[in-house]
């Protein structure tokens, strides 16, 4: 049974940083294709950020490209998300997902693909 849970979240100013740590058990992290997704509240959850399984290709949308970093480190069997630049509209809780099936590009992106979620870790950015 693989088991995600997500650490790192809290309360920041506007322009801060902060990472998000999702970290993997039940199987290696190596194994999954691996996505940050977050959820306003009144809002649907939406796609931020998605790192392959083998290999460093990363996705990301347009409204958090340059500002979000996501990397995997396989030794801790753990994925970040480095968040920089922090507006007050990436106020959110934030879910880690994973998926063990093939992903095609634009795959990554689509929240119904993945099998196993955290709980989610709450950011909240204050102008």
């Amino acid at each position: 049974q693989v088991q995600l849970v997500e650490s790192g979240g809290g309360l920041v100013q506007a322009g801060d940083s902060l990472t998000l740590s999702c970290a993997v058990s039940g199987r290696s992290v190596s194994s999954y294709n691996m996505g940050w997704f977050r959820q306003a509240p009144g809002k649907e959850r939406e796609f931020v950020a998605a790192i392959r399984w083998r290999g460093s290709s990363t996705y990301y949308p347009d409204s958090v490209k340059g500002r979000f970093t996501i990397s995997r480190d396989n030794a801790k069997n753990t994925v970040y998300l480095q968040m920089n630049s922090l507006k007050p509209e990436d106020t959110a809780l934030y879910f880690c997902a994973a998926s063990g099936t093939y992903f095609l590009s634009s795959h990554y992106s689509d929240e119904f693909r993945y099998d196993y979620w955290g709980q989610g870790t709450q950011v909240t950015v204050s102008s």
